[in-house]
């Protein structure tokens, strides 16, 4: 039951302790074999997961060195060689759309190939800190509940709060976040296929400094639009937008020249498509910025190395919490032993110590002159 609450300016809180039995032997060895299973079964996942990541590793070393020696570079984006259709090929160059990006709610156009929006709402949000200890033969559990109020990209269901009175969140947000994406995005004469687009996400944040305030129930502070009667004393349920672009098309005089990027893909008529290596594997490589092919490709070669060791630690992470959880029935079993044996005799991991000691002093009475 609750012991305490107060309140502050901005924070309130209230501690909640509740008791419970200790377990007993049968209780916690359920709950340990039950963990023998769950063990086994990370253990063997680990090796999978190992055993496949190695696998996975050689196999897109072999598609990056199989795309290096056959890559061609494109003497020129304006115009498109037969020669090379569907051949891997080699390109520099800035974006270009079709159109531009809107959201005329806000009042933002630009030229990009994406244009996100992102809305935040103020809401409560609860946390919280347990710990436990025992007192008079029971286990008990405190429980500290705190709430702050915060600016939050999702819902926060106050349904689930402990104390929801005096919580209470909206269920939903006036304004959703959502991204435009352009459709069709080229390189000079080139087409970006989708899967190139996607791989465009160097999102930047766009400055609101040269823009005005849309409506008159918006407004605009720093890089935000905010519905709020007060934008500096937010309540619960004030919602703010800010917006953020990838992929600049065109130069612009508020921000910058246009985005150039770097793409090695197979060339199918105008289009910039997957290539299909010897192993199977598929190149589509896009990089922000200026790169030769040997450059591309030995990024590519560094990010592969950090993925590979990424899956190494998590396998070997997941073989060492799987050992762990089989073991923690020995640990049950050895509290047990010591509960049920004479007091002094030690437990069930401390069995094999006295015939070891005893071995140990009969040789050394046996070299003693």
């Amino acid at each position: 039951m609750s012991r305490n609450y107060s309140d502050t300016s901005n924070r309130k809180e209230h501690v909640k302790i509740t008791a419970d039995h200790q377990p007993g032997f049968l209780e916690r060895l359920s709950e340990t074999s039950g963990g023998m299973f769950v063990g086994l079964t990370t253990f063997l996942l680990s090796f999978y997961l190992i055993f496949t990541n190695e696998g996975r590793a050689l196999r897109t070393a072999t598609s990056l060195a199989e795309g290096l020696s056959l890559v061609v570079p494109l003497n020129t984006i304006h115009s498109v060689a037969p020669e090379n259709e569907g051949r891997l090929v080699h390109l520099i160059g800035s974006l270009r759309t079709s159109k531009l990006l809107s959201d005329p709610n806000y009042g933002v156009f630009i030229p990009a190939v994406k244009l996100k929006r992102q809305v935040e709402m103020y809401q409560w949000v609860e946390s919280e800190e347990s710990r436990e200890y025992t007192e008079d033969g029971q286990v008990k559990t405190e429980r500290r509940y705190s709430y702050n109020t915060e600016w939050k990209s999702e819902i926060v269901n106050s349904r689930n709060f402990d104390r929801e009175i005096g919580h209470k969140n909206p269920s939903a947000m006036a304004v959703e976040s959502f991204t435009a994406v352009a459709p069709f995005v080229q390189i000079g004469r080139f087409f970006l296929s989708s899967g190139l687009i996607d791989k465009i996400d160097n999102f930047k944040p766009l400055s609101l400094a040269h823009m005005e305030d849309p409506h008159v129930d918006i407004i605009r502070r720093g890089d935000y639009f905010y519905h709020s009667e007060n934008p500096k004393y937010p309540e619960v349920g004030d919602v703010r937008v800010a917006f953020s672009y990838a992929g600049l098309s065109g130069d612009d005089p508020n921000l910058g020249p246009a985005h150039v990027v770097t793409v090695i893909a197979r060339q199918r008529g105008d289009q910039l498509v997957s290539y299909t290596t010897k192993s199977g594997d598929t190149l589509l490589l896009l990089h922000h910025g200026d790169f030769t092919a040997e450059e591309v490709f030995q990024k590519e070669h560094q990010s592969n190395t950090i993925k590979t060791w990424g899956f190494r630690g998590a396998g070997w992470m997941a073989m060492f919490v799987g050992i762990n959880l089989m073991t923690r029935i020995l640990y049950t079993l050895d509290d047990a032993s010591q509960r049920s044996l004479p007091r002094g005799k030690g437990g069930l991991l401390q069995w094999g110590s006295p015939p070891d000691a005893t071995v140990c002093r009969s040789c050394d009475s046996c070299i003693k002159p």
